[in-house]
């Protein structure tokens, strides 16, 4: 056999084999920094829900607690506190408290122990209770407090804070 035959029927060069390397690398690059930002934002998205989730639920049964309530015992009218005691129609749940400890909602019924309205991975700050009420009127409390979920690893998509506002009125 001639020498430039066997040549000829050779594999691939040096130059191509590394334009196919880099060229798998890129592609390898992208895809794996494609699947890193969607786990992220599913991170991001899944801290956001339980801050929305635990919010939400806290926020209606304060609400509807006041809904069924016979009177507000505290904060008196015109002035707001960091809890609020109502008078309730259930002798054993009379009084039912809402109050804030060691960054966690609860509700105390009657003589009952405080039960946790709040799970332990979000923190909740600033809870308020504005008694709205006019004489002569039913009562009226407006209601703000603030979930966050906050992580000590320092990563940006466990991070999050929202601000919860809402009224409700007796019946």
């Amino acid at each position: 056999m001639d020498r430039r035959q066997i040549n000829a029927k050779g594999g691939f060069t040096l130059i191509e084999l590394l334009l196919y390397v880099s060229i798998a690398g890129v592609i390898f690059l992208a895809g794996s920094t494609f699947l890193f930002l969607i786990l992220q934002s599913r991170v991001k998205n899944q801290t956001i829900a339980e801050v929305e989730q635990q919010g939400i639920q806290v926020l209606q049964i304060i609400t509807q607690s006041i809904r069924n309530a016979e009177g507000i015992n505290s904060p008196p009218s015109g002035s707001g506190a960091s809890s609020i005691s109502i008078d309730v129609p259930s002798a054993p749940n009379d009084p039912t408290v809402f109050d804030l400890a060691a960054g966690v909602v609860r509700i105390k019924e009657g003589t009952g122990s405080p039960i946790s309205l709040t799970s332990t991975s979000v923190t909740a700050s600033d809870v308020t209770f504005e008694n709205l009420s006019r004489v002569g009127t039913p009562g009226v409390i407006r209601i703000q407090f603030t979930l966050t979920r906050a992580t000590l690893t320092g990563r940006n998509e466990y991070d999050y804070s929202k601000t919860f506002y809402g009224s409700a009125s007796l019946r």
